[in-house]
Order: C-alpha cells, then structure tokens, then sequence
C-alpha cells in the first residue's frame, strides 16, 4: 500500500524510481513513484489528482502548477515546486512550512516546523508565487467551511 500523506508529512521529492518523503520526526524512502503516492491518496480523499488539480485551479484561478487541497477535513494542502510532470518537482504541505528564503545559492531553503531545512532548486519568487497560491486556496477552504456554519 502507498504512503499515506499525513499532517506529520513535510515534502515528498522523487528520487530515481522511489520518493524520499520528510517527516517531523524522519525520513524515510519508498519504492511507489511520487505521482503514484499522490494519485493514490487523492483518490482516498475521493477525487483523482486530476479532479483535485481542476478544484484548485477554479477556486483560485491559476491554471499552472496550483497547490492542490490533498485532504480537506485535516486542511492538507499541498504545493508543487514545478509542473507535476517535472521529473524536479517537490511537494511540500503549506501547513508544516514555518519560513522561506533565498540562499546564497540562489535557491529556496524552507524551514519546517520542526527546523529541519531543504534546499530547493528553485528562484525565491516563484516558490513565493507558490506558497501565496496555496494560502489563498486554504483561506478559500476555511471560507467555504465558515459558510456551512452561518
């Protein structure tokens, strides 16, 4: 059975044919290819990935690379660093992002909650672009939630 994405998960980056996943408390490496793992877990949220990407890009209007909301009721959401078909891309859940910023490297370190760092091979304003992506698809959500209780 694949990886089930949980709010103790960091990131899920593709390494060879198997994703090394970060976690608070470790890493670990699984022989499911990263597509599989989020395929898999969209459909026990009850939507294909596909139906999952189209929901964001409605709710938000970006069409490209939007953050996908993985599972609603625990509010995980999920940010792509590239397009999904990118052998590069790297999820990581909005929720256990602490902070961002560019390194000398010209690239993105993110900081988890928990302090653990990861370097990321992309340009600080479209990691940006990313995470106020997700945030405005989680507000979307919590404002979709307050409205079922007026």
């Amino acid at each position: 059975m694949p990886y089930i994405i949980n709010e103790k998960t960091l990131a899920l980056k593709r390494e060879a044919k198997q994703t090394k996943i970060l976690e608070l408390s470790k890493e670990k490496v699984v022989k499911e290819p990263l597509k599989e793992i989020i395929e898999y877990n969209c459909n026990i949220n009850g939507s294909t990935f596909e139906g999952r990407r189209r929901g964001s890009s409605y709710l938000i209007g970006a069409s490209y690379k939007p953050p996908i909301i993985l599972d609603e009721v625990k509010e995980i959401i999920l940010i792509p660093t590239h397009s999904s078909q990118n052998q590069n891309c790297v999820w990581l859940v909005l929720e256990n992002i602490q902070k961002y910023y560019i390194n000398p490297h010209h690239e993105v370190t993110v900081i988890f909650k928990n302090g653990q760092k990861l370097d990321l091979n992309v340009s600080y304003a479209n990691f940006d672009k990313q995470v106020l992506r997700a945030a405005r698809l989680e507000s979307s959500l919590r404002g979709r939630k307050h409205k079922k209780y007026l």
